[in-house]
């Protein structure tokens, strides 16, 4: 008889899944809309408005996911994903992908977007021991950072050796089908999870009941406006920017770009093992920015790289050090509010991340129109970016919880 797998498993396994998908989809999003006839300025709109759409959706179902049940909320947003998934597969009018990009799941950067990770994370630190909630975390990310450079890379493999046969449009829409499928994969796992224990308590007054945030107001805001800040700078820099920038810039194609950004996000999910061990030293929040801050400098200094191959070493530094807060910032979050709001905690958190980042495409489209500014979003991401990192060490370096003794 084969053991039923334990939920952490299946946790891990859906964010295999869910950013396999992503990180696909990423690499050829801008590509194929450019394709179906949308301008520049449209694919920015359009993937902005997906971003509001997700947030909201986010807020929805986090927030309420401690009374209805975690399983059945993310069964919730497994399923628009592979709505979002079909849409923008099948059609190429405007109106009909506006709405996808509301009511569905699509990820533009090849990050996390939804309520999948506020959700996950509140269920792994219920089932991890503060002493090795960073640990798990990392590994977390590490599973979610190395699904993102794999999905890069298939996307890559894909319209490169579907080219010679079809249109490279037709291309990218494989690799859009192929997010849709992969959301019918995520329900499935997502099924096999067990029925949680919902919650009754609606006590707190009507913010805690509207947000599911009552004890943990005050860190949460200071922490959603700052998370705001950092998003919005790497918003000007989602992936599915950077690669189309990558091709504005030097002439390359979805092909090649699949491989540049598997070993990039490989180098990302690596490091998170490493932030773990120096946050058992340092400290969460210092290693929170002394790893980010470098790398920000670094996102500003690529678009002065005479060459491709320069800009993609430097790219890959940048990657090697830039995704090292994850982790920490993800255990830091779980460590500091109350056990029960930690669900809606993440979701607020993340709803602030992702508003952030979703007003971003609205100004890069209508740069990367323009020959002479389509490098600024590396100079605006990097400076809003190294903004976020002295603010937060200033505001909450104090506030470090202890790092329980045996640690690792």
């Amino acid at each position: 008889m084969i053991p039923r797998p334990t939920p952490s498993s299946l946790l891990f396994a859906a964010r295999f899944i869910r950013l396999f998908a992503y990180g696909s989809l990423s690499v050829v999003l801008v590509f194929y809309l450019i394709g179906i006839g949308l301008t520049q300025p449209q694919a920015g709109l359009l993937l902005a408005l997906t971003l509001f759409g997700d947030t909201a959706v986010s807020f929805l179902l986090t927030t309420h996911a401690e009374r209805a049940g975690h399983r059945r909320m993310l069964l919730a947003g497994a399923a628009l994903m592979v709505v979002a998934g079909v849409l923008f597969a099948l059609t190429n009018t405007f109106w009909i992908l506006l709405v996808a990009a509301v009511v569905g799941i699509i990820s533009p950067s090849g990050q996390e977007v939804g309520p999948f990770l506020p959700i996950e994370q509140a269920m792994l630190a219920r089932s991890t021991s503060e002493r090795n909630r960073t640990h798990v975390f990392a590994w977390y990310t590490l599973t979610g950072t190395m699904a993102t450079a794999l999905g890069a890379l298939t996307a890559g493999v894909v319209t490169h050796a579907l080219t010679p046969a079809v249109a490279a449009v037709d291309g990218y829409r494989t690799v859009v089908l192929l997010y849709a499928a992969l959301g019918i994969a995520l329900l499935l796992v997502f099924c096999l999870l067990p029925q949680d224990v919902r919650s009754a308590d609606d006590s707190g007054g009507p913010f805690a009941s509207f947000s599911g945030i009552d004890r943990s107001r005050r860190v949460v805001s200071k922490l959603s406006a700052l998370f705001a800040l950092d998003a919005f700078g790497g918003g000007f820099v989602a992936q599915s920017f950077a690669a189309y920038w990558f091709h504005l810039r030097f002439g390359i194609d979805a092909a090649l770009l699949g491989p540049i950004f598997f070993a990039a996000n490989l180098l990302a999910g690596l490091s998170a093992l490493l932030a773990a061990r120096l946050a058992v030293r340092f400290g969460l929040i210092r290693t929170m920015v002394w790893t980010h801050l470098p790398s920000n400098v670094l996102l500003i200094l690529i678009p002065l790289m005479p060459t491709l191959w320069l800009a993609v070493a430097l790219l890959m530094v940048r990657f090697s050090i830039s995704q090292m807060d994850v982790p920490t910032r993800q255990s830091y979050v779980m460590t500091v509010v109350a056990p029960e709001e930690r669900a809606a905690a993440g979701g607020v958190t993340g709803i602030a991340r992702t508003l952030g980042a979703a007003i971003s495409p609205l100004f890069v489209g209508v740069l990367f129109a323009h020959s002479s500014t389509i490098s600024v979003p590396f100079f605006l991401a990097g400076g809003l970016k190294i903004a976020y990192d002295l603010v937060l060490y200033k505001q909450f370096v104090g506030t470090e919880p202890p790092v329980p003794a045996g640690a690792s």
